[in-house]
């Protein structure tokens, strides 16, 4: 019986779940590490967890500090909300370019892997 979706293509699952969501890149990246047997597909749930948490992180702060600045008057009106919005359209760049980047390396990757027959299929 032929599978229906190939180690590529849950690879690149993971990495869109990761980038839409963090609750649906638990539920895909969790299931990944607990149920996959494929250590290819458990490497890259961990590489998109790390990334996943890179980018929160940068996300508290950005918030932290704009959450501060806000208690403060003409806050709105100051150079530190310029420097703040400045730095969230960088991070929200930086962040689709890297979620691009790993999810195309890690697709590409598993198709050049996929050409060779793994050792159950070669049972079969």
């Amino acid at each position: 019986m032929k599978e229906g979706w190939t180690t590529r293509w849950k690879s690149l699952f993971i990495w869109v779940s990761a980038y839409l969501s963090i609750i649906a890149f638990a539920v895909v990246g969790g299931y990944a590490v607990v149920k996959s047997e494929d250590e290819e597909l458990k490497k890259t749930a961990k590489q998109a967890f790390i990334i996943t948490v890179i980018f929160t992180a940068i996300s508290m702060f950005l918030s932290i500090y704009s959450s501060i600045g806000g208690m403060f008057d003409g806050y709105y009106m100051s150079d530190a909300y310029t420097v703040c919005d400045i730095m969230n359209k960088i991070s929200s760049i930086a962040k689709i370019v890297v979620f691009a980047i790993f999810a195309v390396r890690s697709f590409l990757s598993q198709s050049a892997g996929a050409a060779q027959p793994s050792d159950a299929q070669k049972g079969e």
